[in-house]
């Protein structure tokens, strides 16, 4: 499609005049196929930030917020993130979850590189919560790797809480796929480990001060 095409030829010169990233591991990620990427969340820009520093789409879901808001601003962030592959779905409950399990599954059996958040929502302390196993289970209903990502410095460049992201140095962090086939035994148990897995290997990417609890999510995110 044309659009999705012209926003990123848009964006991709600005976010790296804006932003001047530093990319390490890209060649960790595969360059066709279904592939996972799951990156810590420690700003609203991350989502942004890794379609723009990938030489592929990278689709992300998106509250359906993002898609409605009204004025100029809310023209210009629908366009964008419309643009990079966001993915709107609903917020909260059951049934929420379940379509964004299932949108997120779309994408990956369409061959398609697919960005996670596992934590669930930004940090507010800088530290690295415990991820939620919802992408054990994309990972294991796909057969896609999974690829650790790291983001730093996104959060000074784009504070929980401000608008408009400021000029900033950051660095993305791709390492090495990791590998989860479906389990012969607990399913539930062998997602807590593979989540586990991912966590620490995003952990080891980023530096981050771990967190023994789940991040509380909120309607703001």
């Amino acid at each position: 499609m044309l659009i999705p095409h012209l926003v990123r030829a848009a964006l991709v010169p600005v976010s790296r005049l804006a932003f001047r990233p530093t990319i390490e591991g890209l060649a960790h990620l595969p360059t066709d196929g279904p592939v996972i990427v799951a990156a810590n969340h420690i700003s609203a820009l991350d989502s942004f930030l890794i379609p723009l520093v990938s030489p592929r789409p990278v689709f992300f879901l998106a509250k359906e917020e993002y898609f409605t808001g009204s004025g100029p601003l809310g023209a210009l962030t629908r366009t964008a993130i419309s643009g990079l592959g966001a993915i709107p779905v609903p917020r909260g409950g059951h049934r929420a979850a379940q379509a964004a399990l299932e949108a997120s599954l779309a994408v990956l059996k369409d061959g398609r590189a697919f960005g996670i958040h596992p934590e669930g929502t930004r940090s507010r302390d800088g530290r690295l919560y415990r991820g939620r196993t919802g992408v054990a289970w994309l990972a294991m209903a796909s057969g896609a790797p999974v690829v650790p990502a790291a983001l730093i410095g996104t959060d000074r460049v784009h504070p929980v809480g401000t608008l408009i992201p400021r000029p900033g140095k950051v660095t993305v962090r791709f390492g090495e796929p990791l590998h989860f086939p479906q389990p012969a035994g607990s399913a539930a148990k062998a997602r807590r480990e593979a989540t586990d897995q991912i966590m620490d290997a995003i952990a080891a990417l980023s530096g981050q001060d771990r967190a023994d609890t789940y991040n509380e999510v909120s309607t703001s995110d």
